[in-house]
């Protein structure tokens, strides 16, 4: 029997994706931070302020995380003021998400941040780099639905 050769940390595809997702997120964290924002609240921000969406679970489903995760970001925006929730019209049990006044700062606030994040990472790529990046990294993700706990 042929012995295999030691694992090697650094040459691990999923390590090196970590190591990039990290300093991404530590990045975005970082500028979202003076906002009183995080990855998760942003995402919410976003799916709330440019998508339209007003369901939490459409809200989950948008941003990639389980349902759980959705409800404690809601709670912390509602009390931060960034968001408000009522009943839906018919159901007392459907709950409906909106943007407050000062959700919609944060979001325009946010924006030039989150852009100047992705212009940092995106720098280090030339276009063709950059298209294939997000094309084999879409590849990677297609057909794992499974909402994360968070992000």
């Amino acid at each position: 029997m042929t012995q295999q050769p030691p694992y090697r940390l650094h040459d691990s595809l999923g390590y090196r994706l970590s190591i990039a997702s990290r300093q991404q997120e530590r990045r975005l964290d970082d500028s979202l931070r003076g906002l009183g924002l995080t990855r998760i609240t942003w995402c919410v921000l976003l799916a709330v302020g440019n998508e339209g969406l007003t369901q939490p679970s459409d809200i989950a489903d948008f941003v990639g995380i389980d349902r759980t995760a959705t409800s404690r970001a809601l709670r912390q925006m509602e009390a931060a003021g960034l968001v408000a929730r009522d009943t839906g019209d018919g159901d007392r049990r459907t709950r409906r998400v909106q943007l407050t006044a000062a959700g919609t700062t944060a979001l325009t606030e946010g924006t030039p941040l989150a852009r100047a994040n992705g212009a940092a990472l995106a720098a280090r790529l030339s276009d063709a780099e950059h298209a294939q990046l997000k094309s084999l990294l879409d590849k990677l993700v297609q057909g794992d639905s499974r909402g994360l706990k968070h992000l």
